[in-house]
């Protein structure tokens, strides 16, 4: 059985970055450093990993995994049009709905969407999409 494409969500990368608990267990669980094909993220994911390590002055063991994650994972640039029409389809939508997303998540959802990918993440912001834009697998917090 072939391993499934993942997109990761930015709190995927925030678990690795801490070397928490959670981490651990989805670590052992979906192997994410290891499968083929590499795991895919959003430019959206770069941009709040990135914020998020200067807001919490990351010292130098969390930003040499952080630069780690983000040079070993794929990541599907922001000016494909696909992603912007999937990103368009899925913000109407929620707003046709009276349903709130994140901008940020819209476009890791688009990603997911467009790679055809399963989206990993650990809160329930993406539930609203899953069946009928994408497959979500939500993992809870270890704590």
């Amino acid at each position: 059985m072939p391993t499934p494409r993942y997109v990761l969500d930015t709190n995927i990368l925030v678990h690795h970055v801490r070397g928490d608990a959670t981490w651990d267990r989805i670590r052992d669980d979906y192997q994410l450093l290891l499968i083929e094909p590499k795991p895919i993220i959003s430019i959206a994911t770069t941009a709040e990993l990135k914020s998020l390590s200067k807001q919490f002055h990351w010292g130098r063991a969390k930003l040499d995994k952080m630069d780690f994650l983000l040079g070993y994972l794929d990541e599907i640039p922001i000016d494909d049009d696909k992603l912007v029409d999937h990103y368009a389809t899925i913000d109407a939508h929620t707003q046709n709905r009276g349903e709130k997303m994140g901008k940020n998540d819209l476009w890791i959802a688009a990603t997911a969407l467009l790679a055809d990918a399963t989206l990993l993440t650990t809160d329930t912001d993406f539930d609203r999409l899953h069946p009928h834009f994408l497959n979500v697998e939500c993992i809870e917090p270890v704590r």
